[in-house]
């Protein structure tokens, strides 16, 4: 008789004690959720808040793209290689990507503008977006893949990652989670090999008080253990910080950080952050959304001397005007 050896997703789905490895992204459950959540955050004094209403209409424009929009699937041969070397099923920096994502950019300024008067500023950048040609919209998203910060223009970068969100979550939403591999690099994306953008310690179900990282592109989670550094897999030097109120005394400082629903997890090994949001302490905490709004947070981690991770990939660094003056009336 030949003995079946089974893979790890086959033993994972035999254990009903086992952790849930990965979370797939829902269509209904991504844009819609995260267009609210800016939105609320936006409403509690936000010192971004004309931002984050924009980006709330950015988002809502990727919802409204994606109930008509099917991405290009990958191969079976191509799933079939990525899970033979533990490689991500739809690598972004593959460089093979369906080019409906241009199309899809369009759209998502066609909407924004319909949803209502924007600023000079954002009306002239949506006039340079729509002048790109092919191999400049293509060399911007290869270089915003590879994270390379001198070729990436800031103000543009929002919206043409917004625009490759929406291609891989749409591809991200079709795939089997049985069907992702294990990747030799746990801190990137098992899906897509992109980096997260924060974590959630979830409530609820099979996933209850387990952490989760959440991929900045294809929206899909995948659990890591809350002992290590998502960045450098280190287990030595975790801390986590809080932004706090600068006057209290102690003992609310204390109380502060004990009931803080979002914070910094850092790392000592590498000097680098990224964010946890506690959802039994704010059930409506969206990774993606709430890393955006506690900009006040990145700041307390560089005045400690900590680096984030991995840039929020709708807040590059050196952020042009040409976006940024949209925070001071909240168009859109």
């Amino acid at each position: 008789m030949v003995q079946r050896i089974l893979e790890a997703a086959d033993i994972e789905s035999l254990d009903p004690s086992a952790i849930p490895r990965i979370r797939m992204p829902e269509r209904l459950e991504v844009f819609a959720p995260r267009a609210a959540r800016l939105r609320q955050l936006a409403s509690r004094g936000n010192p971004i808040a004309g931002y984050l209403r924009l980006m709330a209409a950015l988002a809502d424009a990727q919802q409204a793209v994606l109930a008509h929009f099917k991405a290009q699937p990958p191969s079976a041969e191509l799933i079939a290689s990525a899970q033979q070397y533990s490689m991500p099923l739809i690598p972004a920096l593959s460089g093979a990507r369906d080019p409906a994502w241009r199309a899809v950019l369009l759209q998502l300024l066609d909407r924004i503008e319909a949803a209502g008067p924007l600023t000079p500023p954002l009306v002239a950048l949506f006039a340079r977006l729509r002048s790109f040609d092919v191999a400049t919209l293509e060399a911007q998203a290869d270089a915003i893949f590879a994270q390379r910060f001198a070729d990436v223009e800031p103000a543009s970068a929002p919206f043409i990652v917004a625009a490759l969100q929406v291609v891989w979550t749409d591809l991200a939403a079709d795939i089997n989670k049985r069907a992702v591999p294990y990747l030799d690099t746990p801190g990137l994306c098992p899906v897509c090999g992109s980096h997260p953008v924060a974590s959630t310690l979830r409530i609820g179900g099979a996933y209850d008080n387990y952490r989760y990282l959440q991929c900045g592109l294809c929206a899909t989670e995948w659990h890591m253990v809350r002992s290590k550094c998502s960045n450098c897999n280190s287990t030595k030097g975790i801390a986590y910080h809080v932004a706090g109120s600068p006057d209290a005394d102690t003992a609310a400082r204390e109380a502060e950080a004990k009931n803080a629903a979002l914070k910094a997890e850092s790392c000592d090994e590498c000097h680098t952050y990224r964010k946890i949001g506690i959802q039994a302490k704010d059930y409506e905490f969206d990774p993606f959304a709430d890393d955006l709004a506690s900009l006040t947070l990145d700041l307390l981690m560089g005045e400690e001397g900590y680096r984030r991770a991995s840039p929020h990939p709708w807040l590059w660094p050196e952020q042009t005007a040409g976006v940024a003056e949209a925070e001071d009336d909240g168009s859109a």
